[in-house]
Formats: structure tokens, sequence, C-alpha cells
């Protein structure tokens, strides 16, 4: 990105190395955690910059206006995937989307991730947004959020002083906020090994083509013939932070899947979350889709349809 496409006029003067000077905010773009560290212990109040299509948004708004801004695109270490013991993958938090789309580690052993990707936003918002930042920004519509939590992923949180992980799910605080402390870059996204056999399926329901989501669901199975062995579900744009549906796990493992079995998962679903009415949506529609997607995608993955058990 160049300096003008931050906001940063091209003859800006010059202020400390590394810095471009402006009216409003200094821009800096560290190439080591240590330099990037040291900048948000100097510049209280910075923004942490990763693939900036909401951020700069913002600023260009007037909604946030930081004292500096520290771009963590020159980080090797904050990018790319790296197989870990015990067959898992972890996944540099300033990876953008479609990097992780281009490869087949991902897309083939974490499919459900990569359905969710495929329909996130434009393929030029996916050239240049990352894992990262989705997940930073905390909206309750992120689109990387379901499909994490189901492979009940980790976020791996580094600070000058050390480093500490955190399940996704205890991240979220709420609308626009996380766990992330002031001094600490979130660094990995660390996800286990993948259930041997598991189907996966993730729905995003739309107004039009590249809205954000009205409510999406995240849905892994394991099965053992008819029997459901693992149930691992998440939903997202239906409560103040993506959640995971614990109750209707629970109900779903060790039961044998039927159509009866589906319609009453998905009324659990829909008790499960505690969406609100907005220009979007009503919550009562937020709710119907929640409940109508977890039936369908129990009935799919379970095979009901070829059965004949459900339309």
């Amino acid at each position: 990105m160049t300096r003008a496409a931050a906001g940063v006029p091209r003859c800006a003067p010059r202020g400390k190395r590394g810095a471009v000077a402006t009216s409003g905010f200094a821009y800096h773009r560290p190439t080591t955690l240590r330099e990037a560290w040291r900048l948000l212990a100097e510049h209280p109040g910075a923004a942490l910059l990763a693939g900036g299509t909401d951020l700069l948004v913002r600023i260009r708004a007037r909604e946030l206006q930081p004292s500096a801004v520290v771009s963590l695109r020159s980080i090797p270490e904050l990018a790319g995937a790296a197989a870990e013991r015990g067959g898992g993958l972890r996944l540099g938090a300033a990876t953008p989307v479609a990097d992780l789309l281009r490869r087949a580690t991902v897309v083939r052993r974490y499919p459900l991730l990569a359905q969710a990707l495929r329909v996130m936003a434009s393929p030029q918002i996916r050239n240049v947004a990352t894992l990262g930042g989705n997940l930073c920004n905390a909206s309750p519509c992120a689109d990387t959020a379901p499909p994490l939590l189901a492979y009940e992923a980790r976020v791996e949180l580094r600070s000058a002083r050390g480093r500490r992980e955190l399940p996704l799910e205890e991240f979220f605080r709420g609308p626009g906020t996380t766990a992330r402390r002031a001094s600490e870059i979130l660094t990995a996204v660390r996800l286990p090994a993948p259930p041997p056999g598991a189907r996966v399926l993730f729905h995003k329901q739309r107004r039009v083509h590249l809205d954000l989501a009205l409510a999406s669901v995240a849905v892994l199975l394991r099965l053992q013939g008819t029997t459901c062995r693992r149930a691992r579900l998440a939903a997202g744009s239906v409560g103040p932070t993506p959640l995971r549906l614990r109750a209707v796990e629970r109900f779903l493992e060790g039961r044998i899947l039927t159509e009866e079995v589906a319609v009453e998962a998905g009324r659990l679903a829909a008790t499960a979350v505690s969406p609100i009415t907005d220009l979007r949506s009503t919550a009562d529609w937020r709710r119907r889709i929640v409940e109508v997607r977890v039936r369908r995608a129990l009935v799919e993955l379970a095979g009901l349809e070829r059965a004949g058990g459900a339309p």
C-alpha cells in the first residue's frame, strides 16, 4: 500500500526514520515485531494496520483519529502458514485472505474455513484483508469467526513482555472489543488437527451479493454410520459476538441423525442466539435463518436428502 493510499500525502515531511508525518498522525512500517512493540510504546493510542479495509475507512470518516498508524505488512513472521506438531496449522495473522485460499493445506484440511473465505467480500478486498484483521475488528458478522470457532481455534498474542494464547471464543468481548491489550499484537491463529472424516458446511445469508452477513452458520460433524460422534456449530451476526452453539452440540452428540433430530437442533439453535433488529434485518428473521440453516445443514451432511428423509 502506498502512503497516499493510507491517507498520507506523498509530499508529507518525514519525521523519525521509517515514519511519515501528517497533520493528523504518523505512519510507521516496521520490519520486525520488536520495532512494532517499540512504536506502540512510543505512541499511546496508535492503531495497528494489517489489510486496512476497515481501519482506513474509519480514519477517513473521522470515526477514528489515532496518534499514529503502525503497519504490520512488512513483518515476515506475521504471514504464511506452517504445520505444527500434532497435525495442526499455524496461520500468520497478517496473511491476506486470498493467500490462504491459494494454500492447498488450508483448503484441503480446513474446508469449512475455505468455504467462508470464498464468500468473504470481493476478490479485491480478499487480496488485502487479513485473517487477523477480520478477527481484531471484532464484528459480530466476521466471516472467518464461525468456522474458526467450529475448529476450536486459538489466537496467539505477543508483546515485548511475552506471549499468551486464548481460545478464540474468549478473544471476543463485545462488538468491536477483544481481549487484546494495547501492548499486544495478534501474531497467529492456531488450528488443531481437523477431526478425521469431518463433514462441514458454511452458510452466509445476505441481502445482496457482497453484503455483510445477516446471519451465518458453520457446522462440523463427525459421523459413525448415522450416529453423530462429534458436533461443532457456530454462528455469526446473531449476538454481540460470534458464538458457539454449545447446547446444539450437546444435543447432537451421541444421537442418530434423523429429520426429527435435525428439526429439534434447528429449534435449539434459534433459542441459543440473541440477535438484534436493525436496518438490515429483524431479530426474528435472523433467528429463523439460524433455525432453517442448521436444520438444512444437518440434513445435507447426514445424507438424509438422498435417503428421502427431508426436502
